[in-house]
């Protein structure tokens, strides 16, 4: 290479400086992302030091014992496992429903426009109003009593707005092409949208199943008053029994229990955290599985 070509190539002051910026937006970005990630790992840091102690196999396979001062989380354990599984049962089936009808059916106008604003407020509301709805609609106005039930249809109702938004969004990111092919080969709507556009978007839906139950399992105020107790000796058997639950019994242990040992507390949001981990990775290794068998 001649001494001309090699000027040529070498690097200009223009790029000097783009490169500089470039170095300058990346370190910006990561330190923005470290400080996402700072919190979390000193808020797991935090339990993992001070409620460590704690956790054993007795302390997750017994009841609470000394007016909860001692003993375990089995009965708030299986609780949550409860509320959250019937909240699923119930929110994700109609949450896809409705957001195949406003994606693939529904047309611009009047209506849908007051479906889509009823979603985003209810998105809003706030857990306490909704702890407060599912009282007089579930408890008293359907009578199923403080109960499994009650408090799972108020988690339903609370958490809709998420898995109707991300199964919406992931609908709409199937290629309109795929709809057309099906169409001009003599497919209805209905067998395009269950054959081709749900398995391409599944892994959307999954996501927003995860947001649901990181949410379900953390919430107090809803299953308070719906169907979550303060204590019962006894493991629910239907979905019509009341239950103890990780997020209320976590409230409970840290204010309401006088000379509870300090670990206690954080031995119970250790086991709550450690739930919605185990649930999330559950899903993500699902939806990592489907997503790798997707043609496109």
């Amino acid at each position: 290479m001649t001494t001309a070509n090699a000027a040529l190539f070498q690097a200009s002051s223009l790029n000097h400086r783009n490169a500089r910026v470039q170095s300058l937006y990346r370190m910006l970005f990561g330190l923005m992302t470290l400080m996402l990630i700072a919190p979390v790992l000193i808020i797991l840091g935090t339990l993992i030091h001070k409620g460590g102690g704690a956790i054993s196999w007795e302390f997750l396979f017994t009841a609470p014992t000394d007016g909860m001062r001692t003993g375990g989380v089995l009965p708030a354990l299986l609780g949550t496992v409860w509320l959250v599984m019937v909240a699923l049962l119930l929110s994700v089936p109609i949450g896809i429903f409705a957001a195949i009808y406003l994606s693939e059916y529904a047309g611009d106008n009047w209506f849908t426009r007051v479906i889509n604003l009823a979603i985003i407020n209810l998105a809003g509301v706030p857990s306490i109003v909704h702890a407060l709805f599912g009282l007089g609609a579930f408890v008293i106005f359907f009578k199923f009593g403080t109960s499994i039930l009650a408090a799972s249809m108020t988690l339903a109702v609370m958490t809709m707005p998420v898995v109707i938004v991300a199964t919406r969004e992931s609908l709409q990111s199937v290629p309109l092409a795929f709809r057309e092919a099906c169409w001009n080969m003599g497919a209805t709507r209905w067998q395009t949208i269950r054959k081709v556009v749900l398995p391409n978007s599944i892994t959307g839906i999954l996501t927003g199943v995860i947001l649901e139950v990181s949410r379900t399992a953390g919430e107090t105020a809803p299953i308070m008053f719906t169907g979550a107790v303060f204590f019962t000796p006894f493991l629910p058997q239907s979905v019509f029994d009341q239950t103890m639950a990780l997020s209320l019994h976590l409230f409970v242990a840290a204010t309401q229990v006088p000379g509870i040992a300090e670990e206690v507390p954080f031995g119970v949001a250790l086991v709550l955290i450690g739930l919605v981990l185990l649930m999330n990775s559950a899903s993500i290794a699902f939806r990592m599985w489907l997503r790798g068998k997707k043609k496109w």
